[in-house]
């Protein structure tokens, strides 16, 4: 074939490289509505919007807790892991770049053989050429050459791929996102429980100190025979279940404590947090727009990206069904002497393209596209589904948040009357008025009261940290990491 029509046809192939078989991608619709249902005629008493500059737990106003999250990121290992996964998934699209450019090799090879008086021998060069030579006993054969070869991208496959590979380290990346606001929230939600054992701790010690006075009361009333040893036995047995209420409620703390040290990537052995009181503010950050979700979120952003890198398969299975064209060339010297191997005398050249195209293989390609249609398909009710189940979390929270805040209040006047009937029937039974019966029961329901009311309170701060990682913690689709190597 003559030099003109080769580069007649190596133009060509190198326009047709500008095509890309196959869908290209448009995100799918998501179901929305215009507002949240649970949001609407509701003020929450404290609400509170994360500022552009600050994390999102510094609305909580707790130095201890900005200490404690601002170690995740550098510690934790699940997060370090997640982090390893992107930086993999990222040099995969290096990888897939690569073949869209020629591979270019280089060889030199020295070769002595031996034989009888004389012989002939075929000699094979790095570029694939045999020279056939005459030589005698021990002769020595010298080649140097280069290769390069280049499958043209015709028809978009090798990008596809590579838009492929984008889209999964994009997924990658929401992937870290998604991995370090679930340490922080978690981190946040086991911080918050932490300090409400310990004042359920202070509400027990209180508690054990009213018992006991009860049960020197009883003491001394039956030494002076006014009741029975069974006051005695009653003040003793509430006595001894609050202690152990006590203890059971250490053991709590002690997991949390630890739990909270494997997320700042620590051995519990080296963290003591110092017990201190919980908060009674409960900061809600305002809802938004559904609409708005699907640009906070990192694990519909994840979802979205796996569309789009499902999408550019359908192309590479697409791009399947056309022939593949590669070029290739070498240029080559052979001498039986190094002096004057690289003579123009001794050199060898080639150039050519290659046409292949799989003419049966018993139905794989049809399958294959088939099953990357498939694929997509289930990526898309993936994603439409990751969006209704973000949606359902939101309303779960602001429905939480807003009946436990009506709980809470109602719930404090309760402690609040509880007290006040503790006080009175401790005096009536100092006076002998009334049964230690009555009085084990004024004491017992304030303090069910105040655990109960301690309760609603950390599931308001449990809720309000849940509701911030629904809404996305802060993040915005457009933190999203890019790879280094783009889609041309």
């Amino acid at each position: 074939m003559r030099p003109k029509t080769l580069y007649g046809l190596s133009l060509f192939a190198l326009l047709l490289a500008g095509c890309k078989v196959g869908p290209n991608y448009h995100r799918p619709d998501a179901p929305t509505a215009s507002a949240y249902k649970e949001d609407q005629g509701w003020k929450p008493a404290a609400p509170a919007q994360i500022p552009g500059d600050e994390s999102w737990w510094s609305i909580y106003n707790d130095p201890l807790l900005d200490s404690l999250e601002r170690q995740v990121v550098v510690s934790n290992q699940n997060l370090k892991a997640a982090e390893a996964a992107y930086r993999s998934a990222a040099a995969q699209v290096g990888i897939d770049w690569g073949p869209l450019f020629p591979s270019i090799g280089l060889n030199g090879v020295n070769t002595r053989s031996g034989g009888g008086s004389g012989f002939t021998q075929g000699v094979t060069t790095g570029s694939g050429t045999t020279v056939t030579t005459t030589g005698k006993s021990r002769d020595n054969i010298y080649s140097a050459g280069a290769q390069a070869s280049w499958q043209i991208d015709v028809w978009g496959r090798i990008r596809r791929t590579v838009e492929s590979d984008v889209a999964k380290a994009q997924v990658s990346a929401a992937d870290v996102a998604a991995a370090r606001l679930s340490a922080q929230v978690t981190l946040a939600q086991d911080y918050f429980q932490l300090r409400a054992a310990d004042e359920q701790r202070r509400l027990y010690t209180d508690s054990i100190k009213a018992f006991q006075t009860s049960l020197t009361i009883a003491q001394n009333q039956v030494n002076a025979g006014i009741t029975t040893l069974a006051d005695v036995y009653s003040a003793e047995t509430e006595l001894e279940s609050t202690l152990a209420a006590d203890v059971n409620v250490q053991l709590t703390r002690a997991k949390l404590e630890h739990a909270i040290a494997v997320l700042i990537g620590k051995d519990p052995e080296e963290l003591a947090i110092e017990h201190g009181g919980l908060t009674t503010s409960v900061p809600v950050v305002p809802a938004g727009l559904p609409s708005e979700l699907l640009q906070r979120r990192p694990d519909i952003a994840a979802s979205e990206r796996s569309m789009a890198s499902a999408n550019a398969l359908v192309g590479v299975a697409k791009a399947a069904w056309y022939p593949s064209v590669t070029l290739s060339g070498s240029y080559a010297f052979t001498a039986t002497a190094l002096p004057g191997l690289f003579n123009a005398g001794n050199s060898l050249w080639s150039f050519g393209p290659t046409l292949a195209e799989t003419v049966f293989n018993g139905g794989a390609r049809l399958a294959t596209n088939r099953q990357a249609r498939a694929n997509y398909d289930e990526a898309v009710a993936n994603y439409r589904q990751t969006v209704l189940s973000a949606f359902q979390a939101v309303e779960d929270d602001l429905s939480s948040l807003r009946v436990l805040e009506q709980q809470a209040t109602l719930q404090r006047t309760a402690v609040e009357d509880a007290k006040k009937s503790e006080a009175l029937t401790l005096n009536q039974y100092k006076s002998g008025i009334v049964v230690y019966t009555i009085l084990l029961t004024a004491q017992t329901t304030r303090l069910a009261a105040e655990i109960s009311l301690l309760s609603v309170q950390s599931q308001q701060l449990v809720s309000s940290v849940d509701l911030i990682s629904q809404l996305g913690g802060g993040w915005s689709v457009a933190q999203l990491e890019q790879p280094s190597r783009g889609v041309p």
